[in-house]
C-alpha cells in the first residue's frame, strides 16, 4: 500500500483534520514550496542521518540546511553524518525515495525536528510522492510523532 494510503488511514483514525494537494513534480522541498506557492520556512523537509549508527529522521523548514554538529549535541552522540539512500530507502517500502513524510513513527525511526517548525500552526509536508502532499496543525503532528525538538538548523 502507498504511503500517502496508510498516511491518511493513520490520521483518518487518530481523528486528525489533514488537507492534501497534489501539485507538479516536485524533487526538493523547496521545489514543494513553489509549487504550493507558500514560502520555504512553512514546508517540511525531511533530511535522514545517521547518529552513532543509529538513523534517525531530522525535520526541518525546506529553505535552510541542517548543522550536523548540532543534531549530534541533541542526540548526545560522537557525530552525526547524512545518511546514504542505499542506508534508508529500504525503511519506507511504498514511498519514492526522497519523498518521506515526516512521520519516522510509523517506520520505527526517531524524529528530531528544528524548534522553528514548532512555531508555525500548520506544517506541509510530501506525502509518500514527489506529487502529493498533506498539511495538518503542528500541534497535532507533534502529538502523534512525539519528536525531539531542537535548534539544528544551520547559523549562517
Amino acid at each position: 500500500m502507498p504511503v500517502k494510503d496508510e498516511l491518511e488511514t493513520y490520521l483518518r483514525d487518530q481523528g486528525v483534520a489533514f488537507e492534501e494537494q497534489r501539485h507538479r513534480v516536485a524533487y526538493t522541498a523547496q521545489e514543494v514550496a513553489a509549487s504550493e506557492h507558500v514560502p520555504g520556512m512553512h514546508v517540511a523537509k525531511v533530511v535522514m542521518v545517521i547518529a552513532d549508527g543509529e538513523t534517525v529522521m531530522t525535520v526541518l523548514p525546506a529553505s535552510f540546511r541542517l548543522d550536523l554538529d548540532a543534531v549530534a549535541t541533541a542526540l548526545r552522540a560522537k557525530e552525526a553524518r547524512l545518511a546514504r539512500e542505499m542506508e534508508f530507502a529500504a525503511a519506507f517500502p511504498g514511498c519514492e525515495v526522497g519523498a518521506m513524510p515526516p512521520f519516522g513513527n510509523l517506520f520505527g525511526i526517531p524524529v528530531l525536528v528544528d524548534t522553528s517548525l514548532a512555531e508555525d500552526e500548520r506544517i506541509i509536508f510530501q506525502a509518500g510522492t514527489h506529487t502529493d502532499t498533506m498539511s495538518l496543525r503542528y500541534r497535532d503532528f507533534e502529538r502523534l510523532v512525539k519528536p525531539k525538538l531542537a535548534d539544528v538548523r544551520l547559523r549562517r
